[in-house]
């Protein structure tokens, strides 16, 4: 659970992270994707995106970039990321969770190519909480909610809607949303 504004700053520390050697990064729209990469260049972290707004070339150029590890980092939209079939994937970033809780599965499987394993990891502001607890519908377990950074801002309390809401007390919950395999 993260503050919206707060998301780049984390996945800037996470990239840092010296087990992130290949990652996808999953942003909703073309030009969040655009986003990421300008600010993750700013912060040093190479990375490219890829979208259905580049043209066949500039995806061709993204993908063989991140193929062959001159850039670890991919940042993808949904629709962009169909097809792409890419060994060792170590982390998937969903920068902003998806709107179909389908996607989401699509999403993390990206690390369980060829019996490999990996860590997805899910940034959710208060806005993306329906969202969350769609894909834990669809996938039929919670997934293990961590505390934010104490230098980051804490998520604000979701509004009463009739319904308990969980809070991380330091505890992981639930199951982490690992793959292992295929």
């Amino acid at each position: 659970m993260i503050e919206k504004r707060s998301k780049q700053a984390l996945l800037e520390r996470l990239l840092k992270d010296g087990e992130v050697s290949r990652a996808i990064v999953f942003s909703r729209t073309k030009h969040g994707a655009d986003k990421i990469v300008r600010k993750l260049r700013t912060a040093g972290i190479d990375g490219v995106a890829i979208h259905g707004n580049k043209n066949q070339n500039q995806r061709t150029r993204a993908l063989d970039a991140f193929r062959s590890g001159r850039t670890r980092v991919l940042v993808a939209t949904d629709v962009a990321a169909r097809g792409i079939d890419v060994d060792d994937i170590t982390h998937v970033f969903n920068f902003d969770l998806p709107n179909e809780p389908e996607a989401y599965v699509h999403r993390i499987g990206r690390t369980a190519r060829a019996g490999a394993s990996g860590e997805a990891i899910a940034f959710c502001a208060a806005e993306e909480r329906e969202h969350l607890q769609a894909i834990e519908r669809l996938i039929r377990q919670r997934i293990r909610v961590l505390t934010t950074p104490g230098d980051l801002p804490k998520p604000t309390p979701p509004q009463s809607q009739g319904q308990p809401q969980r809070q991380s007390q330091g505890q992981p919950q639930g199951r982490p949303a690992r793959r292992n395999g295929g």
